[in-house]
C-alpha cells in the first residue's frame, strides 16, 4: 500500500499476524484447528466494514474470535476495553501468538459480545452503571442483547472501532435477527469494523459483508449462496420430512 493510502487506511485490525518467536505445539489444542493452523501460518487480512466467520460447532470460529478480542485489548468475557471482569478464565493460548496490525490513529474503543458470558459482563457493568444505565438483568435474554446493541455497539458515541460478536444470534428471535442485520450495516456504515462468529444465515446474509466459511479444509472466502449453513437451512425448510424420518 502507499504511503498516501496507508495513512487514509484507518481500519482499527488490518492484519492478524502470528509473532515469529510464537511458541505453540502445532498438533495440540487450539493450533490443529484447521482454520487456526491456516491463521497461524498464513496470517488473515480483516477488510473495514463486517467480516462473519460462518462455519459448523469446533471449526474454530469462536476460538479466532476471542483471541482477536483479547488480542486488541477486550476482555476474554466479554465488554469494552474500559473494564475488565473475571468468574473463570478458559479462553485459549492464541491471543498470546498473534498480534495485530493496527494504525496508530485509528479508533482505539472497542467491545466483545460474547453470548455464553453475557450473565457475568451484566453483573459487572450493575456495579459501575449509573442511574440512568439500562438493568441487563431485569430484561429477557433477547431484549438484553438488543439493548446492548442500541446502547453500546451502534450508539453515535462509539462512531469506529472493532466490535467482536460471538454467536450473537443465540438470543435472538427472528425480527430481532433481522434488527441486528439492519444495524450492523448501519455501524459499518459509521466506520465500525465487525468481526462475527455466526451460525445464522440471516446475518450473514448482510449486503457487504465478508464471508470465511470455516472446516476440515480451513478458512476459505465464499460467497452467501455456496455457504453450506444457507443450502442445509434452503434444503431443511423446503422438505423438513426428509431429515426427520433419519432422525425420528
Amino acid at each position: 500500500m502507499s504511503e498516501r493510502g496507508d495513512r487514509f487506511d484507518d481500519r482499527p485490525v488490518r492484519r492478524i499476524r502470528t509473532y515469529a518467536d510464537a511458541a505453540y505445539d502445532p498438533d495440540a489444542w487450539p493450533a490443529d484447528i484447521p482454520a487456526v493452523r491456516q491463521l497461524l501460518h498464513e496470517g488473515l487480512e480483516l477488510p473495514a466494514g463486517v467480516t462473519m466467520l460462518v462455519g459448523e460447532n469446533g471449526a474454530g470460529k469462536s476460538t479466532i474470535v476471542e483471541a482477536v478480542a483479547v488480542a486488541y485489548g477486550l476482555p476474554p468475557e466479554g465488554g469494552s476495553n474500559q473494564g475488565r471482569h473475571v468468574t473463570r478464565p478458559t479462553e485459549s493460548p492464541l491471543s498470546e501468538w498473534i498480534f495485530l496490525e493496527r494504525a496508530p490513529w485509528a479508533a482505539k474503543w472497542g467491545f466483545f459480545l460474547r453470548a455464553e458470558t453475557m450473565h457475568g459482563y451484566y453483573s459487572y457493568f450493575e456495579d459501575v452503571a449509573t442511574a440512568s444505565d439500562p438493568r441487563f438483568h431485569e430484561m429477557s435474554h433477547g431484549e438484553s442483547f438488543n439493548t446492548l446493541l442500541a446502547t453500546r455497539l451502534n450508539h453515535p458515541q462509539f462512531v469506529a472501532g472493532l466490535v467482536c460478536l460471538d454467536e450473537p444470534e443465540a438470543a435472538l428471535s427472528f425480527q430481532s435477527t433481522l434488527a441486528w442485520l439492519a444495524n450492523l450495516d448501519v455501524m459499518a456504515k459509521r466506520g465500525t469494523q465487525v468481526l462475527c462468529a455466526t451460525h445464522s444465515p440471516i446475518l450473514a446474509a448482510l449486503p457487504g459483508a465478508h464471508l470465511l466459511e470455516l472446516g476440515e479444509w480451513g478458512i476459505r472466502e465464499t460467497a452467501y449462496e455456496d455457504l453450506e449453513i444457507v443450502q442445509h437451512y434452503r434444503s431443511f425448510l423446503d422438505a423438513p420430512g426428509r431429515y426427520l424420518r433419519h432422525l425420528l
